[in-house]
């Protein structure tokens, strides 16, 4: 494949690129880039107990990170505490087990969070743990206005791909819309939202869907917000960010960042008439894609790491994680993790790459690619328009159906080697798969957990309890915003659980029809 002038026959540069920091921001959001500022070098992590997670935070942070960001575990993530039967085999598995504020108080112990952002990777009980990170800064004498970071808070993925949602989506968006309306208020450098199409690519979704199907349901939150909330949109639009995958086709990947951009300023500038240019940029999370990492000949993964890496830089995020070589067997241990983190400061420190912003902007291959992503982005988001917006393409199926297909589609080409994965279906050269040393936790932690968590229960003022959860309820009830209250619950020490099945008992549960 040639690419020549004649790709881009059509090509204006101040309507299709602009200088980088310029409308409509397709070659990066800041004027000079990473020159300015790097990137923000945010490995995600947290596994078993608070004490076990706060020492790998700590360990990240001694070898260089400049951010955290926090795995929590299923239980914490579906709003059961580390003592419900549906939390058995689970506790401290995917992440790490948070019931009260005293976990919260314990996984961050001696981390300043007055100088350090964090990123919290959880949706449908964001609220809870955003008000619990809330509660340990005031204990540490923070200021709340001074906090910075990103709570994911982007529950329509989950109806779309990853399942972990609790309440029906309506509820689920008003609690969205509570969360975005109480940070625009009292957390000014918070980013409200992380928007994310990480989990529909990791589901099996292509580079065009991810981005289409992640500015579907962002637009769907802009105009709750400002139907439920009033807000004018450049009031609360600054502070919307994003979260997207990098995968192995290094040269699309880095298009598909550059597509994203210049489709999310479109949409808010014409669609929502934002006035202010803060509106308009995409800021964005990266994170080297998990679907790709093999189990066979896990080393490789190393390498795969690496180029998904510097395809992210290329593409302008602003933040990143690189995904541990041995992710794929179980948890990072600590050597994996150092070394995921040793690839970004390589890329960082010693490639020049980030001393050029925007350094592909101008290749024939890029731009026509850049161009061709943007329109497969429009085509799907004028589908979705027909269909009446992101609510409706969840209830009908419209989202899942589309990742499906085309995920029963790379697995085709796998198994037929039309993809080649090195050491899978090509260049095989071991048997089975070997063992190595991984990480695993312990079970001495879920009991350390399940202790901890009877001790609070029996120390904390059961008549508190009982009083602060029944106003969260009422306030559920009479439709107000629930943070205050929950803000309330957290500071008494009432659990996740406790304040999820408050919630449920107001707006139920939500049951995902069959597909097909």
């Amino acid at each position: 494949m040639l690419f020549s002038p004649d790709d881009l026959k059509d090509f204006v540069y101040e309507r299709d690129l602009g200088n980088p920091g310029e409308y409509p921001f397709t070659r990066g959001v800041y004027p000079t880039m990473y020159s300015g500022r790097l990137w923000t070098m945010r490995q995600y992590a947290g596994y078993g107990t608070a004490e076990e997670s706060n020492k790998r935070y700590k360990y990240l942070l001694a070898h260089g990170q400049t951010g955290l960001s926090v795995a929590f575990d299923l239980p914490t993530q579906m709003g059961y505490d580390s003592d419900h039967p549906l939390a058995e085999g689970e506790v401290g598995k995917t992440g790490v087990a948070i019931d009260t504020l005293e976990d919260m108080e314990i996984l961050f112990r001696d981390i300043p969070l007055d100088r350090v952002s964090t990123s919290m990777t959880i949706n449908a009980t964001a609220a809870i743990l955003l008000a619990m990170y809330i509660a340990v800064a005031e204990k540490q004498g923070t200021s709340p206005k001074i906090l910075s970071g990103t709570v994911q808070n982007d529950v329509l993925k989950e109806y779309i791909a990853r399942g972990t949602y609790i309440y029906p989506p309506a509820a689920s968006t008003k609690i969205t819309v509570d969360i975005i309306s109480y940070c625009s208020k009292n957390l000014p450098k918070w980013n409200t939202i992380s928007i994310s199409g990480y989990h529909i690519r990791e589901a099996g979704a292509t580079a065009a869907q991810e981005v289409a199907f992640t500015l579907a349901n962002a637009i769907a939150y802009v105009q709750a917000v400002i139907e439920r909330a009033g807000f004018e949109v450049d009031s609360f639009a600054p502070r919307l960010s994003f979260f997207f995958n990098c995968h192995n086709n290094f040269l699309e990947e880095i298009a598909k960042f550059r597509a994203a951009r210049r489709c999310w300023a479109r949409v808010m500038k014409r669609k929502f008439q934002a006035k202010d240019s803060r509106s308009c940029m995409l800021r964005f999370h990266t994170q080297t894609a998990g679907s790709t990492l093999t189990a066979q000949e896990p080393n490789n993964n190393a390498i795969r790491v690496a180029l998904q890496a510097l395809a992210a830089v290329l593409g302008g995020t602003q933040s990143l994680h690189t995904n541990s070589f041995d992710e794929a067997l179980a948890l990072p241990t600590e050597e994996s993790v150092k070394l995921a983190l040793r690839t970004q400061q390589i890329i960082a420190y010693e490639s020049s790459v980030p001393q050029i912003s925007d350094p592909l902007g101008g290749s024939y291959c890029v731009e026509s690619l850049t161009n061709k992503l943007e329109e497969e982005i429009n085509n799907y988001l004028e589908k979705i328009e027909e269909i009446g917006g992101a609510f409706n393409a969840i209830e009908n199926g419209y989202f899942q159906k589309e990742i499906h297909l085309s995920a029963y589609q790379y697995q085709k080409d796998v198994e037929s080697r039309d993809i080649k994965v090195v050491g899978v279906n090509s260049f095989v050269t071991e048997k089975g798969i070997k063992k190595y040393l991984t990480l695993k936790v312990s079970p001495k932690a879920v009991a350390q957990q399940l202790k901890k968590l009877k001790i609070i229960k029996l120390k904390r003022n059961s008549k508190k309890i009982k009083r602060v959860l029944q106003n969260l309820k009422q306030a559920a009830i009479n439709n107000m915003n629930v943070m205050e209250p929950i803000l309330d619950c957290v500071r008494q020490y009432a659990t996740v659980g406790e304040i999820s099945d408050t919630l449920r008992g107001v707006y139920g549960e939500y049951r995902e029809r069959p597909l097909f």
